[in-house]
């Protein structure tokens, strides 16, 4: 486990008017700047220089609001952190130029555009904007996906190492099915990825809803720890063309580039 530095006489709650806030606060950063996403509960007491008690209880009040979540004996952060910041990028500028950016694109503006967060082995939808698609979407903001099932996820698992894609995905591991269209095994996942890396670009294939096919471009991040964003497009199978392909992975890559990763 990473050892992490301690900044006791930061966190302890010392004249603070609501020390278990700042405690919570000191867990939440503790874990968002961990190597490894997750923290043990003796780092975490060791952290905040309170005893394993007193942090276990402020950990379960964490857990039980979401804020965190337990991965065998460690702590790390959890989908709530999620649901708030997508709340707060709602009402950010860089959110705001997603939207104008796909109302202004020749054919994202008729289409379901997504931004997503690789979470795992899922993806979190953070916004969306909707046209006037002839695929109507039910999934919102804060819903999950696994990434085997939707482009985005697999143009976001990708860039991940080959050995992080073995540990998730060995080859015999089965996954979600949807439609007779779904990838069923971690091996068929995987033999996607090198394509998927040549070309800049996923495509799902009627894998989540039949008649339904969808293009997937990662936003490129600031430094290996950024969280791990994609932008996506649907539409229709009967009516897609190479043609359509191509110009909307264009439109796509002009998008993350635009988005840059300001949300990171």
């Amino acid at each position: 486990m990473q050892a992490i530095p301690s900044r006791n006489s930061e966190v302890r709650g010392h004249g603070s008017p609501a020390p278990a806030v700042t405690r919570a606060s000191a867990v939440l950063d503790a874990l968002a700047q961990s190597v490894t996403g997750r923290l043990t509960l003796s780092d975490l007491a060791r952290e905040l220089g309170i005893p394993k008690s007193s942090t276990s209880n402020l950990l379960q009040a964490l857990e039980d609001a979401e804020l965190i979540t337990r991965v065998g004996s460690d702590y790390a952060l959890g989908v709530k952190l999620v649901e708030l910041g997508a709340a707060y990028l709602s009402r950010r500028d860089e959110v705001r130029e997603f939207y104008r950016f796909c109302e202004a694109a020749p054919l994202l503006k008729g289409e379901t555009v997504r931004i997503a967060m690789l979470d795992g082995e899922n993806v979190i939808y953070l916004a969306r904007y909707e046209g006037h698609p002839a695929v109507r979407l039910t999934s919102n903001i804060g819903d999950k996906m696994p990434v085997s099932l939707c482009a985005v996820g697999k143009a976001l698992i990708a860039k991940l190492h080959d050995h992080d894609l073995d540990r998730l995905y060995p080859d015999e591991s089965a996954l979600p099915v949807l439609t007779p269209k779904s990838l069923r095994t971690g091996a068929e996942l995987k033999a996607e990825i090198a394509a998927i890396r040549a070309q800049g670009y996923a495509f799902e294939d009627e894998e989540s809803t039949l008649g339904v096919v969808s293009l997937g471009v990662a936003v490129p991040t600031r430094g290996s720890h950024g969280p791990s964003l994609g932008v996506s497009v649907t539409a229709l199978q009967a009516t897609f063309s190479d043609v359509q392909r191509s110009a909307m992975v264009q439109e796509l890559v002009e998008l993350s580039k635009m988005l840059g990763n300001p949300m990171g």
